[in-house]
C-alpha cells in the first residue's frame, strides 16, 4: 500500500470522526496518526465543518418545527368564532404541506442515522478486520455521498 493510500484511509477516516460531532479535531488527529494541523487542513479545503452543520438538524428537530408551525395554525384558527373554526384555502394548504412534509421525513432515512450506523458498525468490523473495516469504509463513503 503506498503512502497516498494511507494519507487517502486516514482523511476518510479522520472525516467519518469529525462528521460524529464527538471529538475535538486534535483528538481525531492523535486517532488517525497525523499532525493536528493536517485536520485543520482538511476540515478548511474539505468543508468538513458545513458539511457537519447540515448533519446537526436532526430529523427530530425539523419534525419538531413542522409540527410546531401546524400546531400554531390550528391554534388560530381555535380562537375564532363558533361557527367559524375552520381552515381558509391557505391554512388548508399550508397545513397539507406541512403534514406531507412531516410524514415524509418520519419515513425517511436520514443522513445522521446512516452515517450513525456506518460509524458504529466500521467499528464493530474494526474490532475483528481491520482490513474489512477499510474496505466498508470506502463504501459507506460512496453510499453516503449519493444521499447527500
Amino acid at each position: 500500500m503506498g503512502k497516498t493510500s494511507k494519507q487517502d484511509t486516514k482523511k476518510k477516516n479522520a472525516k467519518a470522526l469529525f462528521l460524529t460531532g464527538q471529538y475535538q479535531q486534535k483528538e481525531i488527529a492523535e486517532l488517525v496518526g497525523v499532525n493536528p494541523k493536517t485536520i485543520t487542513r482538511w476540515v478548511n479545503a474539505e468543508k468538513w465543518d458545513l458539511e457537519l452543520a447540515s448533519l446537526t438538524i436532526t430529523k427530530e428537530k425539523q419534525l419538531a418545527r413542522y409540527y410546531a408551525q401546524i400546531n400554531e395554525i390550528n391554534d388560530i384558527i381555535a380562537k375564532r368564532d363558533p361557527g367559524q373554526r375552520f381552515a381558509n384555502s391557505k391554512e388548508a394548504d399550508v397545513l397539507n404541506k406541512l403534514s406531507a412534509a412531516a410524514q415524509k421525513l418520519e419515513s425517511e432515512t436520514g443522513i445522521r442515522d446512516i452515517v450513525d450506523v456506518s460509524i458504529g458498525l466500521l467499528e464493530w468490523v474494526r474490532g475483528f478486520d481491520v482490513d474489512k473495516a477499510k474496505e466498508l469504509s470506502d463504501l459507506f463513503d460512496g453510499y453516503i455521498k449519493t444521499k447527500l
